[in-house]
């Protein structure tokens, strides 16, 4: 694909932004400056990034960052820099950060819209450069964005929607940003966490678990490909086959009704609570029914548990939170 080169805040973005002001009467000299990085570059300039829509070169290092994706906000600020604009995926509130976070933001962000961006507010901001490496990968969010005349850096190539990898996301946040080094080196811990936990727990290997979900419209359970299976699987765990032989091909996730909970039957059961209350699958005879959960082998991560939202997170500092809380907790349920 044929490579996309921007110039810091393009034509197009001042003139958005001086028709924006006029049109306002505003005569300000536009938004302060952004505080400084907490760390500094370690890629160099012009730095190219592949993307589904082509490649995308950033020329200099961005001053001005705006994150849209799922988690692209706090992947900059673990990489050392702070967004001047970013998106609450997870409604935590506040700056937008999870409370795993170590690094935080001396002058909060202006928080944006997630599935719904709107360009006036995001041209106020003079970004260098918009991250949206987690997201639908639509074509037309991407047309909308790159309206700015800014580098618009999407998720990569056959990244099903919202389900770009922590691996994918560090690398692509860490070059567009200069910060390969620290990316490099939070992926490379990242790993050793990962393995350490799997070395130490031998009885997750192979150990098939369903990964199931409530909502307020009922039971789901997640596939292969989804993150949170992928989490599980990097533990060495397997998805449940009894699960995966019902999915269609490119599903990563399925509605089950209640007459077919026991397809949450396996050594390991595993429940989200999304937008429900725990208390409708822990009260919920049927649930309790499933051999898995009468046995004590089951785990239940609510939505509003920082374990549950570290995993929902799919950053690199969120899921090393995520391995501390859970892997006491699958361990424990597997000896029981």
């Amino acid at each position: 694909m044929p490579s996309t080169v921007f110039r810091p805040r393009g034509l197009l973005i001042a003139v958005l932004l001086g028709a924006l002001l006029a049109a306002s009467g505003c005569a300000d000299s536009g938004p302060p400056p952004a505080d400084p990085p907490l760390t500094p570059a370690t890629g160099r300039f012009p730095a190219t990034v592949p993307t589904a829509f082509g490649d995308v070169t950033v020329p200099e290092e961005p001053q001005r960052v705006v994150a849209l994706g799922w988690g692209d906000a706090e992947t900059a600020v673990a990489l050392g820099v702070r967004p001047v604009g970013a998106a609450d995926w997870l409604e935590f509130g506040g700056d937008g950060l999870g409370p795993w976070m170590q690094q935080r933001y001396d002058t909060p962000p202006e928080m944006l819209g997630t599935m719904e961006v709107s360009l006036e507010r995001i041209a106020a901001l003079q970004p260098d450069v918009i991250l949206d490496t987690r997201s639908s990968g639509d074509p037309q969010r991407y047309e909308q964005l790159s309206k700015l005349g800014v580098p618009v850096i999407a998720p990569p190539a056959d990244a099903p929607q919202y389900l770009t990898t922590w691996q994918d996301q560090l690398d692509m946040v860490g070059a567009a940003l200069g910060r390969t080094e620290q990316a490099a080196q939070l992926r490379a811990g990242l790993d050793a966490k990962f393995a350490r936990a799997a070395r130490e727990h031998p009885e997750f290997r192979g150990t098939e678990v369903a990964l199931g979900s409530r909502t307020a419209a009922g039971y789901g359970v997640y596939l292969d490909g989804s993150n949170r299976v992928e989490f599980l699987r990097a533990l060495g765990f397997a998805n449940s086959r009894a699960i995966q032989r019902q999915a269609a091909p490119g599903q990563f996730t399925m509605d089950i009704s209640p007459e077919r909970l026991d397809l949450l039957d396996a050594e390991l059961t595993t429940m989200f609570t999304i937008y429900t209350d725990p208390a409708e699958v822990t009260g919920d005879p049927l649930f309790r029914g499933i051999p898995s959960v009468q046995d004590g082998r089951s785990v239940l991560l609510a939505e509003d548990e920082p374990a549950a939202q570290a995993i929902s997170s799919g950053t690199a500092p969120g899921l090393s939170f995520a391995l501390d809380e859970t892997v006491p907790e699958f361990a424990a349920a597997l000896s029981r």
